[in-house]
Order: structure tokens, then sequence, then C-alpha cells
């Protein structure tokens, strides 16, 4: 089988408090620091997704900047 360039899979443990450690090889490529805050989606048929951080910085800035001549 032929792993597609780019694309990565890792197994990490669950911890009895519920903590995984992320993988070096995905701390280093996705540039995971400690003290990151990261967002988890979670779909009960699909599975837990941890997209990479800034991938929601622009829809966020959308979301809250103000419309021309509004003001708070």
């Amino acid at each position: 089988m032929t792993v597609p360039k780019g694309k990565y899979a890792w197994t990490a443990t669950v911890g009895e408090k519920g903590q995984i450690v992320i993988p070096k090889q995905a701390r280093d490529i996705f540039e995971i620091k400690p003290g990151d805050t990261l967002l988890i989606l979670g779909d009960e048929e699909r599975g837990i997704a941890i997209p990479p951080k800034g991938a929601f910085a622009e829809l966020f800035g959308m979301a809250f900047q103000e419309k021309d001549g509004e003001s708070n």
C-alpha cells in the first residue's frame, strides 16, 4: 500500500485522566507547541477531528468583524 504524500496516520493511547500524547512527528509537522490550544470537533457518526491551528482564524475573523458603520 502506498501512502499519498502529505497523508499520515498515528496512534495515541488515552491515559487514566483522558489525556492523549500527540506523537512528536505530528507536533513537528503541525507546529504544535506546549501551551497551544487545539480545537477538537466531534461527530458521533464520523468521529473526532483536530483541525490544524489557524484553520478557523479567517472564519472567526469574518464572524466577529464589524460591519461598515457599526460600532460596539
